[in-house]
């Protein structure tokens, strides 16, 4: 599989899994409704071990530009590869947004509430203060770049190099850390720490004939970009200094 073809993918998976179980939380009429937070994240952090299994030993499963951004700063990626990169990221995100959308058709119809279904596609903030807005998806994304620069490959692979069989449970330290960033940090922003998974499933939002979705709070979607961003060179670039 060629690597953008695997981010797109892995992003679309990623999506598709994440956006998939606020919509089973949060919209009328699901078998999943009102289950809560512990499940989004928990889902949410599977759909990045999915994700990663898929396009892993294709692309090093990005599928998140800040972690791009991250490791070209951190001298372990080809700068030249992270604008089709992150435009696959982009991509997938939409692609998986909309077939959320899609599955759940009936249920968006059923929910009266502009908010919830602006919430499948896009995170808000619980407190809209625009400085701690950003302050929380930088630090929330350092600790997702910080922690990923200290990983390991797996260790069972193919003449190629590529990950098999157990050598996939490589992902599993990744879902773990995505998992411990939203129990513990995301409950102020929804915890987006990837553009991507922002910008594209809200780009979807706005183009989408939803019923009666109303806005798609452009105001607010800078945050979840340039707070990611920010946080993953910081975290690079910290990185850098210690290994001096």
């Amino acid at each position: 599989m060629h690597p953008f073809m695997a981010e797109y993918i892995g992003t679309a998976l990623l999506t598709l899994m994440g956006t998939g179980v606020v919509a089973n939380v949060l919209l009328k009429g699901t078998k999943g409704e009102g289950a809560g937070w512990m499940v989004v994240c928990t889902a949410w952090a599977l759909g990045v071990f999915i994700g990663v299994v898929v396009a892993g030993p294709y692309s090093g499963a990005h599928l998140n530009p800040a972690v791009s951004l991250g490791l070209a700063l951190a001298g372990q990626f080809e700068w030249s590869k992270v604008p089709g990169y992150v435009l696959m990221q982009f991509m997938g995100a939409m692609t998986g947004a909309a077939l959320v959308w899609l599955m759940h058709k009936d249920h968006f119809d059923q929910t009266p509430d502009q908010g919830l279904k602006l919430a499948v596609f896009a995170t808000n903030p619980a407190i809209r203060n625009y400085p701690t807005n950003v302050l929380c998806e930088v630090v929330g994304t350092f600790v997702l770049i910080f922690v990923l620069l200290y990983f390991t490959p797996a260790a069972i692979q193919d003449d190629q190099g590529t990950p098999v069989g157990l050598g996939s449970l490589g992902a599993i330290p990744v879902a773990f850390l995505v998992w411990g960033i939203g129990l513990s940090l995301g409950g102020t922003t929804g915890y987006a720490i990837n553009p991507a998974r922002d910008f594209g499933p809200r780009v979807a939002h706005w183009v989408l004939p939803i019923r009666g979705k109303g806005h798609s709070d452009w105001a607010y979607s800078w945050v979840p970009i340039v707070g990611p961003l920010l946080g993953a060179a910081i975290a690079a670039l910290l990185f850098k200094y210690i290994q001096i």
